[in-house]
């Protein structure tokens, strides 16, 4: 089994169990130039070919304005794959400038900005569904930096429906191991374009969890994949939370 197809079998076991890919769905990509939403892309249009059914997907990439960022590798690379996309190009960067206080990251004020250019142009384009390219260690760290730094019990949905109703934002890699995805961007040579205000950033909480479970990983190597399994088996009846529904 290749490396494209055991991924595959992974995405459509997940879709099939949460819902996330039905018939005719229109969804769209939002597209970065890191290797997550590459692998998203390039994995939904495969599986796309292999579905008994009908969709859409549209890939969008928003080009910032950011000084140094050349978004050519990624245009090229999406107008070589076939698949329909739009270059959206907004100056989100000398807003986050403007608005970026003293010992602050930009990375908030720019998450929302872009989550919000994204949805408009969704919405625009009629698609009923955003795409975004979590995998299993993204939902594994979230959840022990919930449990670590915020006192509560939460990881990432598989889908969830947006505030005003007007989309699903769907993950299909949430169960997809981030080493997959790392060798699918060498075997496919994914033209990787590096955010200038990301890059030198740092998440040291994130970090911290990430560096926890590899060194955990090193005596236990199923770790992670018992992890994701534990999120399947909820048992409220032995946690301490009164408005969660008890099991019987």
């Amino acid at each position: 089994m290749s490396l494209t197809e055991k991924i595959i079998k992974t995405i459509a076991k997940t879709s099939g169990a949460y819902g996330i890919i039905e018939p005719d769905d229109k969804i769209m990509v939002a597209v970065s130039g890191g290797k997550d939403s590459y692998g998203l892309l390039y994995l939904l249009n495969e599986l796309k070919k292999r579905l008994p059914f009908n969709i859409e997907i549209i890939a969008l990439h928003v080009a910032q304005g950011q000084p140094g960022v050349d978004p050519t590798p990624l245009i090229e690379w999406l107008e070589q794959s076939g698949i329909p996309h739009e270059i959206a190009r907004e100056d989100t960067y000398s807003v986050v400038q403007r608005n970026l206080t003293e010992g602050g990251t930009p990375c908030a004020i720019c998450s929302r900005l872009r989550r919000g250019i994204i949805y408009t142009r969704a919405e625009k384009l009629g698609c009923n569904k955003v795409a975004l390219g979590h995998h299993r260690e993204d939902t594994l760290a979230t959840l022990m930096m919930n449990l670590f730094y915020s006192g509560k019990l939460q990881a990432m949905p598989p889908k969830y429906t947006t505030d005003d109703g007007r989309f699903e934002v769907i993950r299909p890699m949430i169960e997809v191991p981030e080493p997959d995805l790392i060798a699918l961007r060498d075997e496919q040579q994914f033209p990787i374009v590096p955010c200038a205000l990301c890059s030198g950033q740092e998440d040291h909480k994130r970090r911290y969890v990430n560096e926890l479970l590899d060194a955990v990983q090193d005596t236990h190597p199923t770790l992670r994949n018992v992890m994701l399994g534990a999120l399947k088996h909820v048992n409220p009846s032995h946690l301490l939370d009164l408005t969660v529904e008890r099991k019987k």
